[in-house]
């Protein structure tokens, strides 16, 4: 399986249903008001987990061969919970290398599903990865360049297409791409003009630059954003898939992000980490372009810390 189809998504959606939630949608009067628009919030923060993580890990997890000696992969911390839980719910071990400066609340959840934690620097993750699937004979996950977790990701969009008929816009966080990439060929397939937009901190822009341009562009060698789910440069497999819906990108600043992530707390009362946050954060940057549209947004998770909160 090279390529990603909305079969794929529908095959995904009906293997992963019963070991995870179908999230609800959520509406805010004060947002549709301040933004002249209709947003539907897909409140992936509830999902097992606590983020849309989980969706393509299960994907990925149940379609390996029952030979499978376990599991490996690198995240920052929402994949390698995901992959950590669909391990576990499939009895095989987990081993996620993660950045020595990784959310202690992340690095905590993954092992409390069963995993081991293989610490290591930002830049070296692919490395170390490789060494612990040799030293185990594991296979790896990658976090989004893998057609199964794309498949597993577009499964949020799926859901929130069969609950919100007519949206014209779909917006996501986008790190890797995996998640964006699902919901433009889950979207593309209900909805052919619907707009595709991913939310990007402008501190890790290379999505951004890499749509603009049409060449991937690579990420930045040292990240620094709260976002930080979204610290990985876009994938060689998301990428074109993303090329070829046409997506784009709102870039958004650190301050946006934190007062997004304010807002979703204290008006809402929903909990949403700073990289889920972008999404709000990318519908007041560039109000305009999401007007008096039927916006569906995912909100991509909600584990956090909080650390965030105590800066403001």
């Amino acid at each position: 399986m090279t390529e990603v189809s909305a079969d794929d998504i529908a095959v995904a959606a009906e293997r992963i249903a019963p070991f995870i939630h179908r999230t609800p949608v959520m509406r805010s009067g004060t947002v549709d008001r301040e933004l002249g628009t209709s947003v539907f919030f897909k409140a992936e923060n509830f999902q097992k987990v606590g983020a849309f993580k989980v969706r393509g890990a299960i994907n990925a997890i149940r379609a390996l061969p029952a030979t499978t000696r376990g599991v490996v992969t690198h995240s920052s911390g929402n994949h390698g919970q995901a992959l950590a839980y669909a391990a576990a719910v499939n009895a095989i071990p987990a081993w996620v290398v993660m950045p020595e400066d990784a959310s202690e609340v992340k690095r905590s959840a993954v092992r409390g599903y069963g995993a081991q934690v293989v610490p290591c620097h930002l830049a070296e993750r692919q490395a170390v990865a490789s060494r612990v699937v040799n030293e185990t004979g594991a296979t790896f996950i990658h976090p989004f360049d893998d057609p199964r977790v794309i498949a597993g990701q577009g499964t949020a969009a799926h859901e929130l297409l069969e609950d919100v008929p007519g949206l014209d816009v779909l917006l996501t966080p986008i790190g890797g791409g995996g998640l964006l990439a699902g919901t433009a060929i889950a979207g593309r397939s209900v909805a052919p003009g619907i707009s595709i937009v991913g939310a990007e901190p402008t501190a890790v822009d290379d999505a951004a630059r890499s749509l603009r341009s049409g060449v991937r562009q690579p990420g930045e060698a040292e990240p620094k954003t709260i976002a930080d789910g979204l610290l990985t440069g876009i994938g060689a497999l998301t990428f074109p898939i993303l090329l070829a819906a046409e997506a784009e990108v709102v870039t958004v600043t650190e301050d946006s992000i934190l007062a997004a992530a304010t807002f979703f707390l204290t008006r809402m009362k929903i909990l949403v980490e700073p990289s889920a946050a972008t999404v709000l954060a990318a519908l007041r940057t560039e109000p305009d372009r999401f007007r008096g549209r039927r916006v569906g947004a995912v909100i991509s998770g909600g584990n956090t810390d909080l650390g965030w909160l105590r800066a403001r």
